[in-house]
């Protein structure tokens, strides 16, 4: 299963993400629309998981190999219970603030031993990026932002991407003041695959990945400063000013707080694989699988498919993430499930995060 390739490969003791980079909104409109459902989610930072909540289901269970991530979870948890929301919004980096040391003293006691050991290592890093600001993501744009940005752009311009524009008008922008040599030259260096692998992801990630990163980067720039509206891309927000602006991912709206926070005791957190869900006999509703296919072999990924539809009530959707490894149902299973396919045409048009290539939503029949 998962744990037994990518876990002998990649390092699970750190925060390799502070914050989730997958668009919620996309995801929770993948998903079954049925109260009282079983979804699964993988964990990362965390906020996914919480905004599945949102759908009012019996329950989500959350796993992942890493209990650095897992502590990510739980520190939102105890945040959305002792914070008011503005309070959440500074304490994750959001918003600017001088009071995170005092904000995050007050989390710390609802939580467990272990997260509260994590958090305390990282309070001065928290004090000054938030707590969504200290995986080893965050750092690498926070480098991107600060040392090499200001090389290739003007702070006008910067902050010119987001003014709300037409269109038409977004293209020309991107094309006119924004995709200029510099910023090509960047690209091809800073979002290189040894570069990535080095300071954002693993190395690992990118083992069965084809073709140049920095290329595919670029067209999924194209994505979030044309087809979307750059001023309302939380993503993109952090990315070039290193906080959410006007924009926040759904998870941290203020329309949603309070509902999160009534549904808490709703979260079943497991560390471990997948397979700390799919090998218990249990049967879920729906998956949020992010991306865990693109670090697989075809083998591994088509044996960790199966068990995953082998866990799956009839109607449940597999909903995932591919960057640059395609990944979709293994023919051996393609009888056993429908594509959504007019949903991900819609959906992808719509999702914020744009380092991903495509988003696939498949329902067990």
């Amino acid at each position: 299963m998962q744990s037994s390739e990518i876990a002998g490969k990649a390092r699970f003791d750190h925060i390799r993400y502070a914050q989730l980079w997958e668009d919620a909104d996309v995801l929770c409109a993948a998903l079954p629309q049925q109260p009282g459902a079983t979804l699964v989610s993988i964990c990362s930072a965390g906020d996914n998981a919480l905004t599945m909540l949102l759908l009012d289901p019996a329950r989500v269970v959350v796993v992942d190999l890493s209990a650095a991530q897992i502590a990510c979870l739980q520190l939102r948890i105890a945040a959305f219970r002792a914070l008011t929301h503005p309070e959440f919004l500074e304490l994750f980096g959001a918003r600017p603030s001088q009071r995170r040391a005092g904000l995050l003293d007050r989390v710390l006691v609802g939580c467990d031993a272990e997260t509260r050991a994590l958090w305390t290592a990282l309070k001065p890093d928290v004090i000054k990026h938030g707590a969504g600001g200290v995986g080893k993501f965050e750092r690498y744009f926070r480098v991107f932002r600060r040392f090499l940005l200001p090389l290739v752009h003007s702070r006008k311009t910067l902050e010119d991407i987001f003014v709300s524009r037409t269109k038409p008008k977004r293209e020309v922008f991107l094309n006119t003041r924004f995709n200029s040599w510099r910023w090509k030259l960047l690209l091809n260096v800073f979002f290189s695959r040894f570069m990535m692998g080095r300071m954002g992801r693993d190395k690992a990630f990118f083992d069965h990945v084809e073709g140049s990163v920095a290329q595919h980067v670029a067209r999924r720039i194209r994505h979030a400063a044309v087809t979307c509206d750059p001023a309302e891309n939380p993503y993109l927000h952090w990315i070039l000013k290193g906080g959410h602006g006007t924009a926040l991912p759904m998870t941290w709206r203020a329309e949603n707080y309070e509902t999160i926070r009534s549904r808490l005791d709703r979260l079943d957190i497991r560390l471990g694989s997948l397979e700390a869900f799919v090998t218990t006999g249990e049967k879920a509703d729906g998956f949020n699988l992010s991306d865990i296919f693109e670090y697989m072999s075809a083998d591994m990924f088509a044996q960790v498919y199966g068990a995953v539809l082998a866990a799956s009530n009839p109607g449940a959707r597999l909903v995932y993430w591919n960057m640059m490894v395609p990944r979709r149902v293994p023919a051996a299973y393609r009888d056993k499930v429908v594509t959504r396919t007019a949903d991900e045409a819609r959906l992808k048009l719509l999702d914020k995060a744009f380092f991903y290539s495509d988003f696939v939503i498949e329902e067990v029949l």
